[in-house]
């Protein structure tokens, strides 16, 4: 067993947290609070290790491996073992410090850890994520209504919106609640905080998910905003109360927003946004996408206009068309180079500026080396990488 799920404070915290549950309920539950903190988001070697164990015993493989023994369970290839275990070997060594500290603010600030033990609550759709599926989500407000996300819309978009940006995510946002229909965003500025306040408005529900921790307020701005959110809505994260947000996490964070909802709806985006980040993590799971036309002498709809034309994104400027969307379950024909999921990953960890190897990748993604160089490969022939040396960024294309 896990030298987390041994430790006394660990055991308390977990018993005054769930204290009608049985000890076996609770090292599970216990066991994916860790690997929510153990693993970084999106690590598909800790997804295939889970699968493959279940929780708790993956977590005791994984203690072992830290410790210098233990073969890597089946589905876990050699060459991605031993360095999926140097990242998790800091946070482990920690590891029940930081469960503990986490159950216990779980606890005191009224928050609630889902896990996909939870059958009448999890949101099944998140498991069309595989591997790089969360552990668990910790939730902020009523988790009910999550399992009803899978009919439930996106609308993402530029934080600087332009005035026509926001009154379209407003439009569009308050008359899909009015139909009964969910809204999901990640609360930024902008076309997130106009979707989100127009479902208030409108008496729907609405979820925001964030890229740290559900007690963290980020944007600072937007502290009224997602109080109002969690009191008839959900606040929802992969990461452990009190973790901040990072590029990386915001990118992870963006399938979420994309595998929670039947369909994704750019509103507003720059030709290089991360909303078109969401669209494409839509695109890998087969969601549709719609994007809403703007000026073409805007840069802020440049993003939209790249959706339309390249993408296979469907042109939208009502509900109702977003409703059509909703029926359709398929987003016509994206383009090859956002279909495949690794693809998406590997690109979301080059950066702009900065060289980095393959190993250096591999380790950001989540992914083997040999599915690292095959993607960067694609990602090359298509503009989008390019090569210096041993080592890759993002390419201008």
């Amino acid at each position: 067993m896990s030298g987390i799920l041994r430790d006394r404070s660990v055991a308390d915290a977990a018993a005054a947290l769930w204290p009608r549950a049985s000890a076996s309920e609770r090292e599970v539950r216990v066991a994916r609070a860790a690997w929510a903190i153990v693993a970084e988001t999106g690590d598909g070697v800790a997804g295939r290790t889970v699968r493959a164990l279940g929780p708790v015993d993956a977590l005791a493989a994984a203690g072992r491996a830290a410790a210098g023994s233990g073969a890597p369970p089946a589905g876990v290839a050699h060459g991605e073992w031993a360095p999926a275990v140097a990242r998790w070997r800091p946070r482990l060594a920690e590891g029940a410090r930081l469960v503990a500290a986490a159950l216990e603010t779980v606890r005191r600030r009224g928050l609630t850890l889902l896990v996909p033990e939870d059958a009448d609550l999890w949101p099944e759709q998140l498991d069309d994520l595989g591997d790089h599926a969360p552990p668990a989500l910790w939730v902020r407000g009523d988790p009910v209504g999550l399992a009803g996300l899978r009919r439930g819309t996106a609308i993402v978009g530029a934080r600087a919106a332009t005035a026509y940006g926001e009154h379209v995510a407003t439009e569009l946002a308050g008359d899909l609640s009015l139909e009964g229909v969910a809204i999901v965003s990640g609360a930024a500025y902008g076309i997130d905080g106009a979707a989100h306040r127009a479902a208030l408005r409108e008496g729907g529900l609405t979820v925001a998910v964030l890229a740290g921790g559900v007690d963290r307020v980020y944007p600072a701005g937007h502290a009224n905003l997602l109080a109002r959110i969690a009191e008839t809505g959900a606040v929802v994260g992969e990461v452990a109360p009190g973790t901040p947000p990072t590029k990386f996490r915001f990118l992870q964070r963006n399938r979420l927003i994309a595998a929670l909802s039947g369909v994704t709806v750019v509103v507003e985006a720059g030709w290089a946004s991360g909303s078109l980040n969401t669209a494409s993590h839509a695109a890998s799971l087969g969601r549709p996408i719609g994007a809403v036309p703007g000026a073409v002498t805007s840069a802020q709809s440049a993003g939209c206009h790249r959706l339309l034309r390249e993408y296979g994104a469907v042109c939208v400027t009502n509900a109702a068309e977003v409703g059509e969307l909703l029926g359709t379950g398929s987003a016509g024909a994206p383009a090859a180079e956002i279909v495949d999921p690794r693809l998406v990953r590997v690109a979301d960890a080059l950066g702009t500026r900065a060289w980095r190897t393959v190993e250096e990748i591999a380790v950001s993604s989540g992914l083997a080396l040999d599915e690292v160089e095959a993607a960067l490969g694609s990602l090359a022939l298509a503009g989008r990488a390019e090569r210096e040396g041993v080592t890759w960024r993002l390419g201008a294309g």
